[in-house]
């Protein structure tokens, strides 16, 4: 987490990451009761990575065209 903050600008994280986490952190609170937080956590981890890889692939192609 520490590398991620560190090799990118704040923009970029205000820009692609922001959103990301907050998408991830409202599916997480509405659909993940795994009464484990060791769990959900991890599923809340997973998504937001799954997010974060869709919105940035999206942003690449958006760019190339």
């Amino acid at each position: 987490m520490y590398t991620l903050i560190r090799s990118q600008t704040l923009k970029n994280l205000l820009t692609q990451q922001t959103p990301a986490l907050l998408l991830a952190f409202v599916i997480a609170e509405m659909f993940y009761k795994f009464h484990s937080f060791t769990l959900e956590c991890g599923a809340f981890l997973v998504t937001w990575f799954v997010i974060d890889f869709v919105v940035t692939t999206a942003f690449a192609r958006f760019a190339k065209t």
